[in-house]
């Protein structure tokens, strides 16, 4: 087979290129129009906008003055009431949950956490990480919430019982103050009246003895 000429060289090495460029277009294209990713695709992270909301809003709840506090629980709770969908809901309970405001509840908190834990697959993994972490800061607030309020219970039941047996002590010494002055009133009666009989024996000796 004879070798193409020297003109026809440049001819055939842009058909070439053609061809190659044209056979990498259409394998593009099919990837493309089959949905796979090609290797300079950069992969966009849908989740960070909606996680930077949730902790934008945590920290201005925490740091703001009551009148903000207020409106953002008000403006979660209306969310979370009119669209009641998982992140709405997410929202409502992260604002339940953080301490330091008028709106904190540990209890209901706690339970729409559990509540939207039981569906995750409804939520991002970036929702479900707080909801955890959350859940679990909540319930340590509720048990160290219930043995305060134990402790609590506890004193103010030694404190009565203290109460209680300081009374009763008051209440003896008190009848045994009046029992001895009872008793010293007694004493004294008898000894008026020895004395009475005295001064009467005195009194009629002295006149028995000048008659």
């Amino acid at each position: 087979m004879r070798s193409p000429s020297p003109a026809k060289r440049p001819a055939i090495t842009a058909i070439v290129l053609a061809v190659t460029l044209a056979m990498a277009g259409c394998e593009t294209t099919s990837d493309w129009l089959m949905g796979r990713r090609t290797a300079k695709a950069a992969p966009v992270d849908v989740e960070v906008p909606q996680t930077n909301s949730y902790l934008t809003e945590l920290y201005e709840l925490t740091s703001g003055d009551p009148a903000t506090q207020a409106e953002i629980v008000a403006d979660a709770q209306s969310a979370a009431t009119i669209t009641p969908d998982p992140s709405s809901q997410l929202r409502y309970a992260l604002a339940l949950a953080t301490p330091g405001h008028a709106a904190t509840d540990n209890v209901l908190a706690a339970s729409m956490f559990r509540d939207l834990l039981a569906q995750t697959e409804l939520l991002t993994p970036t929702e479900v990480a707080l909801a955890t972490i959350h859940l679990h800061e909540v319930e340590e607030r509720l048990v160290l919430d219930a043995e305060a309020r134990r402790l609590r219970s506890e004193n103010s039941r030694a404190a009565a019982t203290e109460a209680a047996a300081v009374a009763r002590r008051i209440s003896s010494v008190e009848a045994e103050n009046r029992r001895l002055s009872e008793s010293l009133a007694a004493a004294e009666a008898k000894l008026e009246a020895l004395s009475a009989i005295e001064r009467s024996i005195r009194e009629q000796s002295n006149k028995d003895n000048n008659q």
